[in-house]
């Protein structure tokens, strides 16, 4: 069965149901070699695209920018009309003064390139990837919509603002009183042990109508299962050279949330990560959960989530097991 195409939010776009993300594309590990080269990065492209996948999900950081370069590239034989992409902006990619934030000088330049590195003459998905405090919101807006009048971007995120969703709010009505392009997709974290969202945010993306597009639906691969309680981080995981992923996610609270998650696995006969995909994407207000892999085998497991259907008691029985 392949991806099917659902709603986003209230922009009258409509997306592949599990979204693609290449943050690993590119990527220089702590010894020097790259993570996901282009080559296995277009094996993964090609996989995702079989399967039906549409919605692809970058940034002009990720690598250093060769996540980009390695999806333009692929594009290029392709039909871009078919594809939705989305990219994000704010980290540094030079050593100018104004090299990073939400300036319009930055952003001006990095749409630019953008454009350039991806081969095309638009953005589909344009997020904001933090907010900056020396940016007034009233001209963030201002630069965000002449880039959606021009036509190189056509609809407006923020990414990782699930403490600060008042500060969405604040850009949108600035937006609203100026008629112009507000805020339409968010991209929070959400997970079966990250919940943060779950209140002031979620209301908030409900009162905009922004579509909801969570990054790490598997907790940084604690929700795979890989990791046991009371046990040592298996040798190569995360959990085995970063402190500060133990010290966030090897909790008991969070091994009580990842028995639930293990438990409903066996009753429906699926990985713990297939689970705890299906789990995010039954939540009303979640269009589109975004998942990366390393191997074209680990994409199609976790595109093979979209075929589960939960029961309500099974859902509730994971979400009851986060509350505590």
């Amino acid at each position: 069965m392949g991806l099917d195409a659902v709603p986003l939010g209230r922009t009258g776009l409509r997306v592949t149901e599990l979204a693609f993300g290449t943050w690993r594309f590119g990527r220089e590990t702590d010894a020097g070699d790259i993570e996901v080269g282009e080559q296995r990065a277009h094996e993964l492209l090609d996989a995702y695209a079989n399967a039906g996948g549409r919605f692809i999900d970058t940034a002009d950081m990720y690598g250093g920018g060769r996540a980009e370069r390695y999806i333009g590239d692929w594009l290029a034989d392709r039909d871009r009309d078919r594809y939705v992409i989305a990219s994000k902006v704010y980290w540094p990619t030079s050593t100018a003064p104004n090299g990073r934030g939400l300036n319009r000088k930055h952003l001006r330049a990095s749409v630019d390139n953008i454009l350039d590195r991806l081969g095309t003459d638009y953005i589909d998905i344009l997020y904001i990837h933090r907010w900056d405090d020396a940016t007034p919101a009233d001209a963030l807006m201002r630069t965000l919509d002449g880039f959606v009048r021009e036509g190189t971007v056509h609809y407006l995120g923020a990414s990782t603002f699930h403490p600060n969703a008042w500060k969405i709010a604040k850009a949108n009505e600035i937006a609203a009183r100026r008629g112009s392009e507000p805020f339409t997709v968010a991209q929070p974290r959400f997970n079966a042990v990250n919940r943060e969202i779950v209140g002031n945010y979620l209301e908030m993306c409900r009162e905009y109508g922004l579509g909801v597009v969570p990054w790490s639906p598997l907790a940084g691969g604690f929700l795979t299962g890989k990791y046991e309680r009371d046990a040592e981080p298996p040798a190569g995981s995360r959990g085995a050279t970063d402190q500060q992923f133990v010290d966030s996610y090897l909790t008991p609270s969070n091994f009580d949330t990842l028995d639930a998650v293990e438990a409903v696995a066996d009753a429906v006969d699926a990985t713990p990560a297939q689970v705890s995909l299906a789990w995010l994407r039954h939540h009303d207000q979640v269009a589109a959960p975004i998942t990366g892999a390393r191997t074209p085998a680990q994409l199609r497991e976790n595109m093979a989530a979209t075929n589960i259907e939960l029961t309500a008691t099974q859902r509730d029985r994971i979400t009851d097991a986060a509350r505590r």
